[in-house]
Parts: structure tokens; C-alpha cells; sequence
């Protein structure tokens, strides 16, 4: 009966945060020879979870345009992904946390230019988001850098990987 008293006191004490999100992304894939940054859409929410005053752990649900544009062509590769961002969250100092984890992507749509090439890429993308947060009033603002880990492409001898930096507002909503 203690125990059970104990248990409902720590999860009655803990406060979970909806931070619904939206911001720019500026995207390349890796190892084309005239590839440079293409501006895109993320959108989503995550849930943290604080662990300790200064620890936290969130998952998230983000719809990230990704791709590249190309130097001497109109064409854009058009990559939309759906990611799970899951990340350790430590904060520095008052409204400042540094944060890192895994980020698995499932390939929503592509295409380059308007054809649809979603056969030829890989249907799942796994990242490593690092960045930074800071927190004011309820307002967050967030940047990150995912470093994609897995090959974007199905067919052909190039090993692209996405390279996405994000900026975001969101708002917290503690519950």
C-alpha cells in the first residue's frame, strides 16, 4: 500500500509538455556533385517527459520537407518525410537544454522535379538530431542538425544521405 502511495505521488508530481512545432527547413543530400540547400516545411508536436530539474526525454511527430536543389538545374529533389524524433534533453542553464538522440523517418513522398521516384529511394531514414533549445514564457525555440545515417537511394552507386538543419517555434502545453 506504501509502495502503490509512493508510485501515484511521483506520477501525480510529474508534468508531461505538448510543444506543438513549426519552422524551415534547409536540406541537402550528400555526395551529389552540384547539390546545395533546398528551404522546406516541418511541422509537428513533441511530448516531453522530465525526468529530474535538469534531465528530460521527448518524442516527437514531425512532417519534414527534405532534398536538394542542384546548382545548374530547376529540378529539385523533393523528399517528405514523416520523423519520430526521440531525444535526451539536458538543460545547461535557466531555458537552455542541449539535446541529441535517434531520429527514425518514414519516406512519405518523392520526387524530382514532377516525377514520382519513391521506388527508387529507401521507404525509411534513420538520423541523429543534435541541437540546442531555448525556452521563454511558454515559447520555445529550437534548432537542430540531423545527420542522416541511412542511404536515400535505392538504385545507383551513390551513397546520399539527407543533411537537414531545422529551426522551429513551438509553444508549450504542460498537462
Amino acid at each position: 500500500m506504501l509502495g502503490a502511495m509512493l508510485v501515484c505521488g511521483m506520477v501525480a508530481k510529474a508534468q508531461f509538455v505538448l510543444t506543438p512545432q513549426v519552422g524551415a527547413t534547409l536540406a541537402t543530400a550528400t555526395d551529389y556533385d552540384d547539390s546545395k540547400m533546398k528551404v522546406g516545411l516541418v511541422a509537428g508536436a513533441n511530448l516531453e517527459y522530465p525526468i529530474t530539474e535538469a534531465f528530460s526525454v521527448s518524442g516527437g511527430l514531425l512532417y519534414t520537407m527534405q532534398g536538394s536543389a542542384f546548382k545548374d538545374a530547376d529540378d529539385k529533389l523533393k523528399l517528405d518525410y514523416l520523423n519520430v524524433p526521440i531525444l535526451a534533453q539536458y538543460q545547461l542553464m535557466d531555458g537552455l537544454k542541449v539535446k541529441a538522440g535517434v531520429q527514425p523517418g518514414f519516406l512519405m513522398s518523392a520526387k524530382m522535379g514532377d516525377t514520382d521516384i519513391k521506388d527508387d529511394c529507401e521507404s525509411f531514414d534513420l538520423a541523429i538530431p543534435v541541437g540546442l533549445s531555448y525556452e521563454f514564457s511558454d515559447f520555445v525555440i529550437d534548432a537542430r542538425y540531423n545527420l542522416g545515417t541511412s542511404k536515400v537511394n535505392k538504385v545507383g552507386n551513390k551513397s546520399n544521405k539527407n543533411s537537414v538543419f531545422m529551426l522551429t517555434l513551438g509553444y508549450k502545453i504542460p498537462f
